[in-house]
């Protein structure tokens, strides 16, 4: 089968409050701060504003409900969302309700986008959930999450979860819940993308990892019988720095991102991030197009002071080239 894809290409920024370098003292973010942030991002054409989520990370980070949530009242345009949230860590009834509230709260533009991590092994001892166990703890929860927002009294008996004839009240503002994204790269993560969720969010893959991902997914959709009744979300969070040149954005790509994941990154830089002058920033955005990327989230990796510039630069020097992609009033 064909996944039901959109052919234009939309745009997001995955930021808000998240320091990327240690050793700076007390981090105090602030309110204006937040206010021109997203602010920012609307007026400059973005379509839409994505936090990611951990529990333990190497560098403060804070909740991605709790920022939407005030970013919903800044932007009434951009669609929100997480890219990803950890759904493992956590029990699937509570989070259903905070989801629940969150799309009413952005009055329906929220996308719920989930993963399972992974790489940071001390957050899950930190929750008592057992490493192994993620991938089928997430199966699980996205059917518990499903159930609680019909509004109806929904009743579960699985592996993890037990429980019976509960109802939720009030479901979320968008019929049947907030579109679910789900990240991973493995066999059995793109079979659950095409068995439970609405869309797939790939992370640090080449446009050609990407193209194959999606080849697996249309596959396994098939063999399902799966019908998208809304569509198929094909997204992509893409490490970007527009600079000078390509050896200069490389050089800040390397360092933000060594300091974020605790390891040497300019070889993974080299080969997943889009890097250097506009021009050759769009290139590798238009290989993700082509490839079947129909929402490129652009994580712009360089200092924290510059990223308000960052955002700025792209969408004036970067988007005017990706015009005829892009939806009809947008720049």
């Amino acid at each position: 089968m064909d996944l039901p894809l959109d052919d234009r290409l939309h745009l997001g920024v995955q930021t808000i409050h998240r320091r990327t370098e240690p050793g700076v003292g007390p981090w105090q973010p602030e309110i204006d701060e937040l206010c021109r942030l997203v602010g920012l991002i609307d007026r400059c054409g973005y379509d839409s504003l994505w936090v990611g989520d951990h529990v333990s990370f190497a560098l403060p980070i804070l909740d991605p409900f709790l920022q939407l949530a005030q970013a919903a009242v800044v932007s009434r345009r951009l669609m929100l969302g997480t890219a990803v949230y950890l759904l493992p860590l956590r029990h699937p009834t509570p989070v259903a309700k905070q989801v629940s509230t969150l799309d009413h709260l952005t009055e329906g533009r929220f996308v719920f986008g989930v993963g399972v991590g992974g790489e940071f092994p001390k957050e899950y001892e930190a929750c008592g959930v057992p490493l192994a166990e993620r991938g089928a703890r997430l199966s699980e929860s996205l059917a518990v999450l499903r159930k609680l927002w019909s509004g109806q009294p929904a009743s579960h008996a699985g592996r993890f979860f037990d429980f019976a004839d509960i109802t939720m009240q009030p479901p979320p503002r968008q019929a049947g819940g907030p579109p679910i994204w789900a990240g991973g790269r493995s066999d059995a993560a793109l079979e659950r993308v095409a068995r439970m969720t609405d869309g797939w969010m790939s992370y640090v893959v080449t446009p050609d990892m990407f193209r194959q991902g999606l080849t697996k997914i249309a596959a396994a959709a098939a063999a399902h019988g799966r019908v998208f009744e809304r569509g198929f979300a094909s997204a992509h969070l893409l490490f970007t720095r527009v600079d000078r040149s390509y050896e200069a954005a490389l050089e800040a790509a390397t360092a933000t991102l060594s300091t974020r994941y605790a390891m040497d990154f300019r070889r993974a830089a080299q080969r997943y991030c889009a890097l250097g002058r506009p021009t050759e920033v769009v290139e590798t955005i238009r290989r993700f197009h082509a490839a079947g990327a129909r929402h490129v989230i652009l994580d712009f990796v360089g200092p924290y002071e510059e990223r308000f510039a960052e955002i700025e630069r792209f969408a004036a020097e970067a988007m005017p080239l990706l015009a005829d992609l892009r939806p009809a009033g947008r720049p």
